[in-house]
């Protein structure tokens, strides 16, 4: 995980007093750290990109490499080279994966939906920002609902979900890379409203068009009014 410690082990208890140990990085192995114990070196190095500074330490007894404060640059094939009396090495693979945000769930929409009488649906979004290689899943109690995975790094992704309002269910929204994940719960009662919770429902627009007919129909009844006085009036003179 980004922030972490890493600690790649060479096996060995000490370095033999005629052991040369080299620690190298990349498909082009390039040279990170070395150690020739009879000379006495015990020497980091950075890369072009600078991606090791002030980041490699080597325990000078064992001959491990420790890589402080990793970040998912240091994601790659690291070969450790042992020369001496024995002629050994060994490759490491990292993963390191980015730190997981905290997934935030909202409305989708600015009202409910309903399929019938008996029915009203609710539309959400669970959302994440600056990830990547993790799956992003909606869960209804244990069980899965939905998930969308990526593999790119520093991506938006959304997932989007339709519940039916019964706050007797439980959903969650998931977020989780290999290692780690995190979970937000959906609070039903804040997010969904049932028609008679809220004026921005499914009968809104109904209610609307209710109000326009009915202040027509005043209109029109005051008008025929006045007219129906005026043509009393005409007729008394």
């Amino acid at each position: 995980m980004e922030g972490d410690s890493v600690t790649l082990f060479t096996d060995l208890t000490e370095i033999h007093e005629d052991d040369d140990i080299v620690w190298t990085f990349g498909s082009n192995k390039s040279l990170i750290a070395e150690i020739r114990r009879a000379a006495g070196v015990y020497s980091t190095f950075d890369v072009p990109d600078e991606r090791f500074r002030d980041r490699l330490k080597l325990d000078k007894q064992t001959g491990s490499l420790i890589i402080t404060n990793i970040t998912t640059q240091h994601t790659g094939e690291y070969q450790l080279e042992l020369r001496g009396a024995i002629l050994s090495s060994q490759t490491y693979h990292v993963s390191v994966y980015a730190r997981l945000s905290v997934p935030v769930i909202s409305s989708n929409s600015s009202h409910c939906s309903s399929s019938s009488s008996s029915k009203q649906n609710c539309s959400l979004l669970c959302s994440v920002v600056n990830v990547g290689h993790v799956t992003l899943s909606w869960y209804k109690g244990n069980s899965l609902l939905s998930s969308i995975s990526v593999s790119d790094l520093s991506i938006s992704l959304s997932l989007p979900l339709e519940v039916e309002y019964q706050e007797k269910n439980s959903y969650s929204c998931v977020i989780n890379n290999p290692i780690r994940n995190q979970t937000t719960h959906l609070d039903i009662s804040k997010l969904c409203h049932t028609c008679s919770d809220s004026v921005h429902c499914c009968g809104f627009t109904e209610t609307v068009i209710r109000l326009v007919l009915s202040a027509l129909v005043g209109v029109a009844s005051a008008a025929v009014l006045v007219y129906d006085i005026r043509s009393t009036r005409g007729r008394r003179i």
